[in-house]
C-alpha cells in the first residue's frame, strides 16, 4: 500500500478517483488474506467488507491520503517563501483559464478535506493565511 500511497500529499482526487482507490484498497487487502472456507456450503468464498475491516482495522486509504494531505500543507506553509512547495501552495497562475469547466483546484480541495476531518475553518486556513505573510506561528 505504501507505493500505492507516493506523493499522495499533493493529488486532487475526484469522488470517482476516491471510489476507484477504496475498490483497489478492499481488492489488495482480499488477495493478502486469501478466501475463507465457508463451512456451510462447503466452499470457499470471498472475505466480505466487514471481515475486512476486522483482519486489517487500519483507517481506509482515502482517510490516509487526507491525513498525508492536510500534515503535507501544515509544513510547507512553515517553510521558506523561496522554496517551491511553498509558491505552489500560496502562488497565483499567470494566463488566461480555458473555456471549460474548471477542475477542482487543489485549494478547494483542501478546504473540503478539512471540513470532513472536522477541523474548525480557522485552524485549516490559518495555514494559508501564514503562508501569504498574514500570519504568524
Amino acid at each position: 500500500m505504501l507505493v500505492v500511497l507516493y506523493g499522495c500529499e499533493t493529488w486532487s482526487l475526484t469522488l470517482r478517483e476516491e471510489r476507484r482507490l477504496r475498490v483497489f484498497g478492499k481488492r489488495v487487502l482480499r488477495r493478502i488474506f486469501g478466501p475463507k472456507w465457508d463451512e456451510v456450503t462447503g466452499a470457499w468464498r470471498k472475505l466480505n467488507n466487514e471481515e475486512l475491516r476486522y483482519l486489517y482495522p487500519s483507517p481506509n486509504i482515502i482517510r490516509v491520503i487526507k491525513s498525508r494531505r492536510v500534515r503535507w500543507e501544515g509544513r510547507v506553509a512553515c517553510i521558506g517563501k523561496k522554496r517551491g512547495g511553498y509558491r505552489i501552495l500560496v502562488g497565483k497562475p499567470e494566463g488566461k483559464r480555458p473555456l471549460v469547466r474548471p477542475r477542482c483546484r487543489w485549494e478547494d480541495n483542501t478546504k473540503m478535506v478539512l471540513q470532513e476531518v472536522e477541523w474548525s475553518a480557522w485552524t485549516g486556513l490559518i495555514w494559508l493565511r501564514i503562508g501569504k505573510g498574514g500570519g504568524h506561528l
